[in-house]
Order: C-alpha cells, then structure tokens, then sequence
C-alpha cells in the first residue's frame, strides 16, 4: 500500500471517529434507541487507525515492525 492511500484511509477513519463520537452526544428522545451502535463503530475505528499509524510508520522508516516473538 502506498503513502497516498494510506494517508486517506487514515484520514477516513479519523473521520468515522469524530462522526460516530458527534452522533453518540447527541439528544435524541427518551425511548428512542440508535439503529446504530457509535460506540462500536467508533472503538472500530480507533483500531484501524492505530493499525494505519503503525503501517505508517512502517512506511516512513522502511523497517516492518517486529513482534515480541520474532528474532
């Protein structure tokens, strides 16, 4: 993946965060439940843009990051 499309997706999912954090603080009426559930949909984005920052990184330093358990 390029730094170009990784950078959108990132950008997009910054997105959803801040949409779904707006929607989850809304009002909305007494017995009137989301069809949606923000709170998923956020936390859902939270952690591809974590997985795009590490990708990111990647990227910029031309190393892969390496698990605990890799040599």
């Amino acid at each position: 993946m390029s730094l170009t499309i990784t950078l959108l997706l990132l950008a997009a999912s910054l997105t959803v965060v801040a949409f779904a954090n707006w929607r989850e603080r809304r009002e909305r009426p007494l017995g009137k439940a989301p069809l949606v559930s923000y709170p998923a949909l956020q936390m859902i984005g939270i952690v591809f843009a974590v997985l795009l920052l590490a990708h990111l990184f990647s990227i910029l330093t031309g190393q892969p990051l390496r698990g605990r358990r890799m040599p």
